[in-house]
């Protein structure tokens, strides 16, 4: 592996984990299978004839019918192994018929999560580093690049250290001083950790003011013979910090009190209750809270499960657990990402393994209760992180071993998913984020 100071990559061989140029480039839709072709080499963007079996055809064109037509960016992460991509892809997106166009690209190795600053000026990426077959000595990376919204343009401003292994996810302080990583790390000492760096006025990352490590394993055999935090989220107040470590089955809670006067150390301070313990082996992966900041979602990797939680002031109650899977599946499971509708009325989730599904959940607006409605199959293998755009109208989702994205328009009445997804080839897509131009 060789990798540059300013992002850029040669070839890096590992094993992915989790089974562990300017100018516009127009892409067609095309019907049929689209080749799954590298984008170093090829564009396909294609609309696929497979479909969900039992997908109502209510969504089948609702969106298309409705009035305006809105714009974004659609930033795409991936793994950068075997060279079958080269880091960031920034995409034009017409919501109003699913045009596409890609505009940008930069350079930078794994960059499996990514985040936008409020301004969206800046994106920030990890660096998934070293990955199941690397040394334990080496650690991950964040990388810090300016984003021109007139042109969709990145351009790379630092790179530091995540002071951890295999750094998974980022999260902005509510206050936007602070950029905080979680490090699942593939280390058996000190083990899973989140570390904090201070944002400069220019975008830049500085060097970690607080790196937290977590102790403990939980019943899973070599899933849980250590910490591994996985993602890091804020409460809906900003005054609390939630960490969610899938090896030792606890959601652990930090009070953030970002004082200028107070130590590093007093940034994040442990709660009284300091954890919500969640049942052995679950693996808790990624928590979201609804618009009203009285319930949070969380999915769980090992049991593919999604736990509903009452909020309020720091504290977490949970009041239902639905599985992901179907009665009677025997097959591997893989619990994901999980996002809200934005009009907080659905609520989806990957489930990988060999269900490879996204299943959709209708939320109880009194009570925030999840009802199951259906499971999409993602038309690919290991679908992890997914998007569904502001206007509601498309949901997109990537299945990271095998190199496609699928663009399912939505019904944001019903929630339903189209039968006719659109495909386009991409190595190894792992995240999505959406961002206005305008």
């Amino acid at each position: 592996m060789h990798s540059s100071p300013f992002g850029g990559v040669t070839t890096f061989p590992r094993t992915l984990q989790d089974a562990r140029r300017t100018r516009r480039k127009p892409v067609a839709w095309v019907r049929g299978i689209a080749l799954m072709l590298s984008l170093a080499a090829a564009q396909s963007f294609a609309q696929t004839s497979a479909a969900p079996a039992s997908t109502s055809s209510a969504a089948d064109g609702a969106a298309g019918n409705a009035a305006g037509s809105q714009v974004f960016d659609l930033l795409i992460g991936t793994y950068t192994a075997g060279g079958k991509s080269e880091g960031i892809y920034v995409y034009r997106f017409d919501t109003a018929n699913g045009e596409l166009s890609r505009i940008a690209s930069a350079q930078t190795v794994n960059p499996s999560y990514l985040v936008v600053s409020r301004d969206r000026n800046y994106v920030y990426a990890v660096n998934e580093l070293p990955g199941d077959n690397g040394p334990a000595s080496q650690r991950g990376g964040i990388s810090a690049f300016r984003f021109d919204r007139a042109s969709g343009q990145l351009s790379f401003l630092n790179r530091v250290s995540s002071e951890g292994n295999d750094p998974c996810y980022l999260a902005i302080s509510p206050d936007g001083k602070y950029l905080l990583t979680a490090n699942y790390s593939v280390a058996s000492n000190p083990g899973g950790s989140f570390a904090v760096f201070p944002l400069a006025a220019d975008g830049r990352v500085g060097t970690s003011v607080l790196t937290v490590h977590h102790e403990g394993a939980g019943p899973v055999k070599g899933r849980q013979d250590n910490s591994h935090v996985h993602s890091t989220v804020f409460s809906p107040d900003g005054r609390y910090l939630f960490a969610q470590d899938l090896g030792v089955d606890k959601v652990f809670s930090y009070r953030y009190t970002p004082d200028p006067a107070a130590s590093s150390r007093g940034l994040f301070g442990p709660t009284e209750a300091r954890y919500t313990p969640i049942k052995p082996g679950s693996g808790p992966r990624h928590l979201v809270f609804d618009a009203s900041g009285r319930h949070g979602y969380l999915t769980t990797e090992l049991s593919a499960s999604v736990l509903v939680f009452d909020y309020r002031d720091g504290k977490l109650t949970q009041t239902q657990s639905v599985p992901m899977f179907a009665s009677g599946f025997r097959g591997k499971i893989g619990g994901g990402a999980l996002h809200l509708s934005p009009d907080g009325r659905f609520l989806y989730a990957t489930n990988r393994g060999d269900a490879n599904e996204l299943v959709a959940f209708s939320v109880d607006p009194s009570n925030g209760q999840l009802k199951l409605l259906h499971r999409y199959p993602t038309l690919g293998k290991t679908p992890r992180e997914f998007a569904i755009d502001p206007t509601g109208r498309w949901l997109v989702v990537g299945n990271q071993e095998s190199d496609s994205v699928y663009f399912y328009r939505r019904d944001p009445q019903t929630g339903e998913l189209a039968s006719d997804p659109k495909q386009l080839s991409i190595g190894s897509p792992v995240d999505f984020k959406f961002v206005s131009p305008s």
